[in-house]
């Protein structure tokens, strides 16, 4: 008898306990996940780190890059980590310009952001609406767009990019546009994959029995179940777009000087690594190398989290 009770309240409270796990959403279990994750913990703090000093630049920055009345080019060009002519404390030296590095690193990081996060995105509004629109519409229509895609594919993208900025020019706008250009395809067959097998679910055929109109059964319904790839190959992309940014400003065909980046950085400091001047380069290249892999570790965790045949 003594146990009866013992035992009633251990029921209770399971029973208490399990609404309470069973509430967890899929967002809440997959950020519980990344930060559970040690690899991907350090990812998010080393973005986290350089969004907000991206953000902070104005106001973080010792220096404008780009006011040119600041700038000492006869005493303090190609001065390294310490005390210039003028009296200014250079942390990581200063460029051929007289720029402190520093500062031209921040507004470059949060230009480097800009451009891979915002062609990243409308690239995969793009896909995401052309994958959808084939997987759905039917065979003719798909093959027509997936050959599209296939013919994008086939192509690196880096020489996709360098024809588009050949007759475009330099611009921040126009290496977005280059950029959503060699993108949108792979979101297109990510999703595009994903759709075909959810069209075929119980609910699909539910949401038609309902006569709902085609782009809510997409975008309400189908969309919403295809997210976990799309989430992965977003968080790839980003790191993707970022780095041929970086690769088109290094061969000069990027973004003007007047926007620099941190692979216009890279560029201008090359010719002086023989001369010994190597902070020029080396500092932007060491920001661009722990972005990249940062994002890169949350994508690789964010692929062992979100996939459907991990046991568990």
């Amino acid at each position: 008898m003594s146990q009866q009770p013992t035992s009633a309240t251990s029921v209770h409270a399971a029973q208490a306990g399990t609404p309470a796990r069973a509430s967890r959403s899929p967002l809440w279990q997959t950020v519980s996940a990344l930060l559970h994750d040690k690899l991907a913990l350090i990812g998010i703090v080393l973005v986290t780190l350089f969004v907000l000093a991206a953000l902070f630049a104005p106001l973080m920055a010792p220096q404008n890059p780009y006011d040119l009345s600041q700038l000492d080019i006869l005493d303090g060009r190609l001065a390294p980590g310490s005390m210039s002519a003028n009296g200014m404390v250079y942390l990581l030296g200063t460029d051929d310009q007289g720029r402190d590095l520093l500062s031209a690193m921040l507004y470059g990081l949060r230009t480097s952001l800009l451009v891979g996060v915002s062609s990243a995105a409308i690239a995969l509004l793009i896909g995401a609406s052309i994958g959808l629109l084939s997987a759905y519409a039917g065979a003719r229509l798909d093959s027509f767009l997936m050959r599209i895609v296939d013919i994008q594919l086939s192509f690196p993208a880096i020489l996709i990019a360098l024809i588009f900025l050949a007759i475009l020019g330099q611009g921040i706008d126009k290496i977005i546009l280059a950029l959503i250009v060699t993108q949108w395809a792979y979101y297109a067959r990510t999703i595009r994959g994903s759709a075909l097998v959810e069209r075929k679910r119980a609910y699909v055929d539910a949401a038609r029995s309902m006569a709902l109109p085609d782009h809510s059964i997409l975008f309400r319904h189908i969309l919403p179940n295809c997210l976990p790839p799309l989430i992965v190959v977003a968080t790839m992309r980003v790191a993707y777009a970022i780095m041929l940014e970086a690769t088109l400003s290094f061969l000069g065909i990027g973004l003007p000087v007047t926007q620099p980046s941190l692979g216009l950085l890279i560029s201008n400091g090359f010719e002086y690594l023989l001369s010994g001047d190597y902070w020029i380069s080396f500092f932007p290249g060491l920001v661009l190398l722990l972005l990249i892999v940062a994002i890169n570790l949350i994508g690789d965790a964010l692929r062992d989290i979100l996939n459907p045949r991990r046991e568990g």
